[in-house]
């Protein structure tokens, strides 16, 4: 739609309405615009909409960060957002746990631990190192022993080390992570990843790993500490919204 406001008389007849209504017209309608020859109302549109349109831009970015499945340009924002991040943390990607590594021994005392299964040997690994963090806070935004541990912080922390392909950040691009397989509630398997949605219906905002036996570890919210809760509690069958498997064969080191 366009609106125009021109000081002065219109020439009478004809001349005037082609006047109003020709592209010559628009254009030049254009050029005082930018001369500060409009209305103080057509001003007050034209610099509403540069508004929105600057509100638009920086949504669009926010939001590119969270997107996994999608165009190219949201893959190279959501890596470079990921690439900074490894900058800010270069402790989070120290490499994988080789059999010379210290910790082995550590690890080598738990029962689960160091079978002829690779992979039951890597999830026990991942499953140490959350089960290392309980007792510790919930801290927003967390990503280390140090400071605590957000839902997905502490998911980011215990597992990317064992993995190939490191997983994204947060809850909600975990839960459309390509590399995850969907797995049903029937066939939770220990170390599988647990979506809940708590502020959303459709949104994953918080998550935990499975343990067994109908159990899972969670880093629940601001003010409580990671701890071991049950499936089965009412609370979290209302609000579940699904299951990742991401230690497989293919997906660890």
């Amino acid at each position: 739609m366009f609106f125009s406001s021109i000081p002065g008389r219109f020439l009478p007849g004809l001349l005037s309405v082609c006047f109003l209504f020709s592209p010559l017209s628009a254009a030049r309608s254009q050029h005082l615009s930018s001369a500060s020859h409009l209305s103080y109302a057509a001003q007050q549109r034209i610099q509403n909409r540069s508004r929105l349109l600057k509100q638009y831009r920086t949504h669009v970015k926010k939001q590119a960060s969270y997107i996994v499945e999608g165009n190219s340009e949201s893959k190279r924002a959501l890596r470079l957002h990921n690439r900074t991040l490894i900058g800010q943390h270069p402790e989070w990607f120290p490499g994988p746990l080789k059999a010379s590594d210290h910790r082995w021994q550590e690890l080598a005392e738990n029962d689960h631990f160091l079978s002829s299964d690779h992979l039951h040997n890597m999830t026990e690994v991942a499953v140490h190192r959350l089960e290392e963090q309980l007792g510790k806070p919930y801290v927003w935004g967390g990503t280390s022993p140090s400071q605590g541990f957000d839902c997905s912080g502490l998911v980011f922390y215990a597992y990317n080390k064992i993995l190939a392909a490191k997983l994204p950040r947060t809850a909600n691009e975990m839960y459309h992570y390509r590399r995850a397989t969907v797995v049903s509630n029937r066939d939770l398997r220990r170390g599988d990843l647990l979506f809940f949605h708590i502020h959303s219906q459709e949104i994953a905002d918080h998550m935990g790993v499975y343990l067994g036996s109908g159990q899972f570890i969670e880093s629940p919210r601001t003010g409580e500490n990671i701890r071991v809760s049950n499936l089965s509690d009412q609370f979290w069958q209302d609000h579940f919204l699904g299951a990742r498997r991401i230690l497989t064969e293919n997906t660890i080191l």
